[in-house]
């Protein structure tokens, strides 16, 4: 065992599907055979969702050191942190309390990468209205993760299958998007994205910046970023030695990457990435009108240390029911475990 990656995986917020997918994760066997996995939070929580799927067989071991931890199938190990009050708590609603949880959650698993005692980190889904709330004003894990590791230069991927996508920027509106479509911040996201691609085992990745304007400008007769910005920093990543191409329309480049043409595309917003990855990963069956598969990652890039998150919310609706799908942290985990086995490559 002692080969294999230990994951600290945090709780996410305490009222929503974290505490439940965690639980399952950490009964599937296939998950004790690739790594060493440690949820933190609060270890009521944890049974508590073994209550709600009627587990009984299953053991909960609380941790405050995580060389108490014994990483056997059976016994889930929680880094126990005393979190919630339960004669207060209720599911799917936002608060504070459960805000400041999963806020100090999310701290902790830091703090236990940066000082080398797990390998790689793995989120569950938070709540930003609760963390606010509970008075940490950040739009989400990437800022966490930046600040608390004092990392400036930064990006997300979201991965689902073989489609990778890196993005330019994130959460800001998009006119702030198309200002910050500068050649330094492409070139470091195309950086990060070969880099990101070599750390999971991808010895010469195939890298395609996507245009910011329909048809990618159309040679400046639908916007000049293109010209300006973005054909500078492809050509500056090819003279070090990157195999990247661009910018290319967004409208064909996700099917070509599909097709095994590239391995991530730099895409320059929000939308233009989230979209064909939650289209692909999210299947709703409207004929039992429920969720199906809930597929795909998120990862930070440029951080010291490693992390990825499931690529969905925090599913109050249906939060304490039981019924919530894994697959999604599964597919964390199993990031998480690649980036930890190829860490020293650059």
């Amino acid at each position: 065992m002692s080969d294999r990656p230990i994951i600290g995986i945090s709780m996410g917020d305490p009222a929503g599907c974290g505490p439940e997918l965690s639980v399952k994760v950490m009964r599937n066997p296939d998950i004790y055979k690739m790594c060493r996995p440690v949820v933190v939070g609060d270890a009521q929580m944890i049974e508590d969702s073994l209550r709600i799927l009627k587990d009984t067989t299953t053991k909960v071991n609380r941790i405050s050191s995580i060389k108490d931890a014994k990483f056997e199938l059976g016994t889930i190990d929680v880094y126990h942190m005393d979190l919630v009050d339960m004669s207060k708590f209720e599911y799917g609603k936002v608060s504070a309390m459960c805000g400041e949880a999963a806020f100090q959650a999310v701290v902790k698993v830091i703090e236990l990468a940066m000082n080398g005692e797990i390998d790689a980190t793995v989120t569950n889904a938070l709540n930003k209205e609760a963390i606010n709330l509970a008075g940490h004003h950040y739009s989400g894990h990437t800022e966490i993760y930046a600040d608390y590791t004092k990392t400036k230069k930064y990006a997300m991927m979201l991965a689902g299958d073989d489609l990778r996508v890196v993005h330019v920027s994130t959460h800001v509106s998009l006119l702030e998007a198309c200002r910050r479509a500068k050649k330094d911040r492409e070139l470091e996201c195309i950086r990060l994205a070969n880099q990101a691609c070599k750390q999971i085992g991808i010895a010469n990745p195939k890298v395609a910046v996507c245009g910011l304007n329909p048809h990618a400008g159309e040679n400046g007769l639908f916007g000049d970023e293109e010209i300006k910005e973005i054909i500078p920093a492809v050509e500056q990543a090819k003279a070090e030695g990157i195999n990247v191409e661009g910018p290319i329309p967004a409208d064909t480049a996700f099917s070509k990457a599909r097709g095994g043409w590239y391995d991530v595309l730099v895409v320059q917003y929000h939308d233009q990435g989230h979209i064909p990855l939650k289209v692909l990963g999210f299947v709703y069956n409207k004929e039992e009108k429920k969720w199906g598969a809930v597929t795909g990652v998120n990862i930070t890039l440029g951080l010291p240390i490693i992390r990825v998150s499931v690529d969905h919310g925090t599913a109050f609706g249906h939060a304490g029911q039981g019924i919530q799908n894994e697959l999604s942290l599964i597919n964390s985990i199993q990031y998480a475990v690649q980036f930890a086995n190829h860490k020293d490559i650059k």
